[in-house]
């Protein structure tokens, strides 16, 4: 077993969880059987809060944040490029339904909920790791989307908790051919086809790496734009000229790239402490989703309860 450096030990650390991503992966792999007292599916509640018991389970936080995205179609992000993220269908009212029940169970868990209708789960992420920062904590992203490494720094790791693989600032050049802070430059060059964001006209991904890992930023790029033409690179010349053209295009791919740091946390304190569960908000939430008395009993020892049975009394 590979023991943590020194230093990470010494840091408290502050886990970040990118749940739009996990509720999203439910939805697509859990059965469709689950249903709440009116009818509406939960299968994408029911694997959530599986997900999110597991990590409660194993990890124990004492710090923890969970982001959700509201923002699919007021983001600021719209306002500089209309179709940005324009390639995906928007949510059914079925999907939508399931999110608000997941955002109340993280709540009635005492756990530390962002949601933001102009910002993006990773724009809230990348504002509470930076807020966090001042108190000497160290961030755990628990995410598997490439555009939060860029957020990493020495004492940090991201984790893509489904193939339970974990980086640090250092591993996001072995996966990505990039350094943690090149990664915004890096998709305004070669594009992110998931959030429809076409990048440089023939630049692709190893393109991309080379301009970095040569000039180092996007900046230093166009400041040294004339030497492009001499680098061996494939189409250098032409490469060249297109990125010329679309110099203005660049720079708008990277203000859509770069995660925000200075998203509202609607007055959450920078340490994001766990806090007390809601036992009758949580007895609620089980009785109106169905939940079975294993995911029950699960749900109350994770928030520190005694068991949902003894609620149901205390309430009725």
């Amino acid at each position: 077993m590979i023991q943590a450096p020194p230093a990470l030990a010494v840091r408290p650390p502050l886990y970040l969880v990118d749940a739009s991503l996990y509720v999203f992966r439910a939805w697509h792999s859990m059965p469709n059987e689950f249903q709440d007292q009116q009818g509406w599916p939960t299968n994408a509640v029911h694997g959530f809060a599986r997900f999110l018991l597991d990590l409660l389970e194993r990890e124990r936080p004492q710090h923890i944040v969970v982001a959700f995205d509201e923002a699919l179609d007021s983001c600021f992000r719209h306002r500089l490029y209309t179709a940005y993220k324009a390639n995906r269908d928007p949510a059914p009212e079925e999907l939508r339904r399931q999110f608000a029940h997941c955002k109340a169970l993280c709540m009635a868990l005492g756990l530390s909920v962002l949601a933001h209708h102009e910002y993006e789960a990773d724009d809230l992420i990348g504002s509470a790791l930076h807020a966090s920062r001042p108190g000497g904590m160290r961030g755990v992203i628990i995410s598997a989307d490439k555009d939060l490494s860029q957020l990493l720094h020495e004492h940090d790791e991201q984790w893509d908790y489904a193939r339970n693989q974990r980086w640090g600032m250092a591993g996001v050049k072995a996966r990505h051919g990039v350094q943690a802070h090149q990664i915004a430059d890096y998709l305004a060059l070669c594009g992110d086809a998931v959030d429809n964001i076409p990048g440089i006209t023939g630049v692709g991904a190893k393109s991309a790496a080379i301009l970095l890992a040569h000039f180092g930023s996007l900046d230093v790029l166009y400041e040294r734009l004339d030497e492009v033409p001499f680098l061996r690179l494939r189409g250098a010349a032409q490469m060249a000229v297109r990125l010329r053209e679309q110099r203005e295009h660049a720079l708008l791919w990277r203000q859509l790239t770069t995660i925000a740091l200075d998203a509202p946390l609607d007055g959450s304190d920078s340490g994001f402490s766990r806090g007390s569960a809601d036992a009758q908000m949580l007895q609620g939430l089980c009785d109106a989703l169905r939940f079975g008395p294993l995911t029950r009993r699960r749900l109350f020892t994770a928030g520190g309860l005694s068991d949902s049975s003894s609620v149901a009394n205390e309430f009725a």
